[in-house]
């Protein structure tokens, strides 16, 4: 465990006590969220980002440890284990180091190099690499059998070469340079496979006949090209100039113009394009779909954390309208917490437009409406221009919400659970009008895919991207903080040190025996032991709890620094929160510890300051240009307000009202102007 701590400090520039405090706490069942924020002081104040990274890495390195163990002992049990074997192998610190120290020594298949070797024509091999000024073809006879096995001299020449090329393929030094090659000078190239016909495919026409160096590509690219070789459309190699590979070899075994010259330079080019050039291209084809992916699934995450992140409208009644023209617009009503009270249909398209007009008046007065959150799918402009024109009280919010995902969610074993009397349209309005309340407590309950702010999240690695997008979730739901007695299952299954079962217990305790009132309840929930308590706790909040701390965001274990403070003040807990005047006369230092240092007293007083202060924006709705519904109302040179609805490597997609978002090629803008999704722009 040492070694691989010393690893990761060097190759993140961390101190060693650092790396080995999160190690520690992890292995402890410890999650990000509760190590960044909880335990500051044993980690040096470290950010979820490098947390990860360093439980990420110690996975990578667990696993390169596993895999030494696994050929260590396939080496031994075959009799192959020499002590400068086992350095090399103890010593080496990448998974293609160690393959290729292995690739010597793999159980291979009847290749043609064993058939050879049984033949007997092993000596011969070593003579022709020694390069003498003997002729090869004189002592290639005296392997000639009388059993026919090795029928000439030709055949001898033959099978040795075939061992040659295999010594080649397993040389460490060769691996490595030809490696090194393809990733300075390989490229990319792309062409139709044989017999595709153009139309049909056009979603790859860009790459019928394409090249560039693979290594600098951009993923998206590099996606794109992978989508087409696996749909059977596109051929994709990953190639160095053949004349400088076998060149690089020839200089490591070509020792002079002998009698072996010819044969020697037959065995290379045998040895690359047979062997190396397609285990090497395998490899770095694997590289760069790694690479892409890792591009892809950080787009991904930056773009979902944006959005879970989002400024919610908070509790007001909502209106919520999913537009449509054939089937209508369905209508929900919800209460400041999200509850449903009321869902109707409207058709204001058609003839009964005059009908619809009454329905949302009456519905707005007598629900006393706030905000009305209008989908932005089909027929949303249109809606929206309807309701703009029913002449509304002015401090009612129109929004247009985005509505992906609402679809999915409708037809959820989750929204079924939830509205098990309702249809699918019913539920679709009720995520819509709920997303605008509260961005991230509705998100939670989709998959992350169909939120639709990703690029190729198909063709990553499923298990990398998933990881990396609930570490995202996890992260958003623990800053924001959960409200305990109004929160999904869902939502809380995403607190630190809970799960589904735990969050499922949760809400039924809930519902059996009323609202949490103190976070030592929390205990009396099955399954939720001292562990889980100690993860969640801080994360959960209580609004109308029996005692101030348990709303805010300081964990139990630093409830009695809170009390000391107070009485020092001569003040109660509850007089202290928020006055402004007594907080700042509180002098930190009086109150360190071994164990509490200054950033876990600084986080204290903080949320004494503004107790559970929630870190998202402040809500501000956006509109479009009333001027323009579709592709036919744009004229060269307008300006017209957006907002950003997906971020990827090659630009920003914005909705400008048409129907159709438009794509800012990144040639085109500035990553300092449009950086994140909801993002409003000009």
């Amino acid at each position: 465990m040492m070694k691989i701590i010393e690893i990761i400090s060097k190759e993140m520039n961390l101190t060693t006590a650092k790396v080995a405090a999160v190690g520690r706490l992890i292995e402890q069942g410890a999650t990000i969220p509760f190590i960044a924020r909880y335990r500051k002081e044993v980690t040096g104040s470290l950010d979820e980002v490098v947390i990860a990274g360093i439980r990420d890495r110690m996975e990578q390195l667990n696993a390169l440890e596993n895999r030494k163990k696994a050929i260590l002992k396939s080496l031994k049990e075959r009799d192959l284990l020499n002590s400068m074997l086992l350095n090399d192998i103890e010593n080496t610190s990448s998974m293609v180091e160690l393959e290729d120290i292995y690739e010597k020594y793999r159980p291979k298949k009847r290749t043609r190099a064993e058939i050879a070797r049984q033949k007997g024509l092993e000596p011969l091999a070593d003579f022709l690499l020694k390069q003498t000024d003997s002729d090869p073809v004189a002592e290639a006879e005296k392997y000639v059998s009388l059993k026919k096995e090795v029928e000439s001299a030709e055949d001898a020449i033959s099978g040795a070469k075939d061992i040659i090329a295999e010594i080649i393929n397993e040389d460490v030094n060769v691996r490595a340079g030809i490696r090194k090659l393809f990733l300075n000078t390989a490229l990319i190239q792309c062409s139709i496979k044989k017999g595709k016909k153009e139309e049909g495919i056009i979603k790859f026409k860009d790459y019928f006949d394409w090249s560039e160096t693979a290594f600098k590509a951009p993923s998206h690219r590099i996606l794109a090209m992978l989508r087409g070789e696996k749909e059977g459309v596109l051929s994709v190699h990953v190639r160095p100039d053949e004349e400088k590979a076998l060149k690089l070899i020839e200089n490591r075994y070509i020792k002079n113009q002998s009698g072996t010259f010819l044969i020697l330079k037959s065995a290379i080019k045998d040895s690359y394009k047979r062997l190396l050039l397609r285990s090497i291209e395998k490899e770095c084809i694997n590289q760069l779909k790694a690479k892409a992916d890792e591009t892809a699934i950080g787009v991904f995450a930056a773009n979902l954390k944006d959005l879970l992140l989002s400024a919610p409208l908070g509790e007001k009644k909502v209106l919520a309208v999913d537009p449509g023209f054939r089937t209508g617009c369905k209508l929900v009503c919800l209460d400041a917490q999200g509850r449903l009270l009321y869902h109707d249909v409207i058709f204001p398209f058609q003839s009964q437009n005059k009908k619809a007009k009454e329905t949302v008046q009456n519905i707005v007065k007598k629900y006393r409406i706030k905000a009305i959150a209008i989908g932005n799918g089909t027929a949303g402009r249109e809606t929206e221009t309807f309701i703009k024109g029913l002449g509304l009280n002015s401090n009612i919010d129109i929004v247009m919400t985005d509505e992906s995902g609402a679809s999915v969610y409708s037809a959820s074993k989750t929204a079924r659970k939830e509205f098990p009397d309702h249809d699918i349209t019913v539920r679709g309005a009720v995520s819509i009008g709920r997303r605008l309340m509260d961005p991230l407590a509705e998100l939670v309950k989709l998959d992350p895919k169909s939120i639709g702010v990703g690029q190729y999240q198909h063709d990553v690695d499923q298990k990398l991207l998933k990881k990396a997008l609930d570490d995202v979730v996890m992260l958003c739901v623990n800053r924001v903080g959960v409200e305990v007695n109004t929160a999904s299952s869902e939502l809380l299954s995403f607190v630190s040190g809970l799960n589904m079962t735990i969050a499922a217990n949760m809400v039924r305790y809930r519902n059996e025996n009323g609202p949490f009132s103190n976070r030592k309840e929390f205990l009396k929930v099955p399954r939720l032991g001292p562990k889980a308590f100690e993860q969640s706790a801080g994360f959960l909040r209580i609004r109308n709890a029996d005692t101030a701390l348990d709303r805010t965001g300081i964990h139990p274990e630093s409830y009695k620094i809170v009390k000391k403070m107070a009485e020092d003040a001569s003040l109660g807990i509850e007089e202290l929160m928020m006055n402004t005047k007594a907080i700042e006369k509180i002098d930190l230092s009086r109150y360190l510890t071994k164990t509490v240092g200054m950033p876990t007293l600084e986080d204290i007083v903080k949320e004494i300051a503004n107790p559970g202060l929630d870190p998202r924006k402040e809500f501000s709705g956006f509109s479009f240009d009333e001027t323009i519904h579709d592709m036919n109302d744009l004229v060269p040179g307008m300006t017209v307000p957006g907002i950003v609805t997906n971020v990827t490597a090659f630009g920003a997609f914005i909705d400008i009202g048409v129907h159709q978002d438009g794509l800012v090629h990144i040639s085109e803008m500035a990553d300092r102007f449009v950086k994140d999704p909801n993002e409003i722009v000009t």
